[in-house]
């Protein structure tokens, strides 16, 4: 079945985020365009302008009213998701890396990047004090002095965050006190990704160490690792099937001395139970930066380093195959 092709982005995509339901599908890339699309037929609804360069992050809330972005042009922006307009504007010392709402959607978190002599930080605010983004005070902010955080998303009910380093580790950090619940290092390098399991009781890793290790969310106890031979940019689970979906190849800057056949550019599809790959799927034109599930999970999407955005449609067989297995 042929993939529906996005075409918004003069840059390398760097997340793709679906709301809730799934109508909807947010593309940020290392150009300044924030792009919203219609997922069922890949029209485009519109863009959020307003960043100045590239978007590293991007997130909706439960009721796909708000949407947060964070870039590398310092700073943190919400916006009102229906009519376009910029809400809200947090300054930062240093990049945005990654940012997200908790379950209720009234406390937003984002990560900065450890640069330009600045520390990463992770900062708390909660929407429903309208003083605390005016004043640029957060009602708690946390220092991470050893390395920065790569990748964020928020725990079951908003108890926590749980951030992936630049070194492999893994933290807990409370949303309600400044502490570190919790701390393990399962990678060896740099982690990419980190994406929940849809009733947020598991999570899936993906690692410059070429593996994806799916974890369990309030222990952080190291369950299943899913292997291959390039850098692991992207992992999603499957809200219907035991199923993941990794997304890699090798870095960005060694592309243009490879083909596209040995480069690895595909998606691949692992079994969560048994760790065992059982396909894969061509198209980009270099390593996928970011994938994820629709929410019923009946389609998929890939986003890459040159830029495309893919949105492919699991054939019926997919799922006959799945309820005799």
């Amino acid at each position: 079945q042929k993939p529906i092709l996005l075409q918004g982005h003069e840059r390398s995509i760097t997340q793709i985020k679906y709301n809730r339901e799934g109508d909807l599908l947010f593309t940020v890339a290392k150009d300044p365009i924030v792009n919203v699309w219609y997922s069922v037929n890949g029209e485009r609804l519109g863009t959020y302008n307003g960043h100045t360069g590239a978007v590293w992050c991007v997130d909706a809330d439960w009721d796909t009213r708000h949407v947060l972005t964070g870039s590398a042009d310092n700073s943190c922006r919400l916006w009102d998701c229906e009519t376009g307009k910029q809400l809200a504007l947090v300054k930062t010392s240093s990049a945005v890396r990654t940012c997200g709402f908790d379950f209720g959607g009234n406390i937003i978190m984002f990560s900065t990047d450890k640069q330009m002599g600045y520390q990463c930080f992770v900062s708390f605010f909660d929407l429903r004090d309208s003083s605390q983004i005016e004043n640029n005070e957060p009602y708690m902010k946390i220092p991470c002095s050893d390395s920065k955080i790569t990748s964020a998303v928020w725990g079951p009910l908003g108890e926590f965050i749980i951030a992936g380093h630049e070194s492999g580790e893994l933290n807990q950090f409370s949303a309600k006190v400044r502490e570190q619940l919790s701390n393990i290092k399962e990678h060896t390098k740099q982690i990419n990704d980190i994406q929940t399991s849809r009733d947020m009781t598991m999570f899936i890793t993906a690692s410059k160490d070429n593996t994806a290790k799916l974890f369990d969310c309030t222990t952080l106890e190291h369950l299943k690792t899913f292997r291959t031979e390039r850098p692991v940019n992207s992992a999603a689970l499957s809200p219907i099937f035991d199923h993941v979906v990794l997304g890699g190849g090798q870095e960005a800057m060694d592309v243009t001395t490879t083909s596209t056949r040995i480069g690895k550019f595909e998606a691949r599809f692992f079994h969560l139970a048994f760790e065992e790959e059982f396909g894969r799927v061509k198209g980009h034109f270099g390593p996928i930066n970011s994938v994820a599930f629709h929410p019923d999970g009946k389609s998929y999407s890939s986003g890459g380093e040159d830029g495309y955005v893919r949105i492919h449609y699991f054939d019926p067989q997919y799922f006959e195959f799945e309820f005799e297995a």
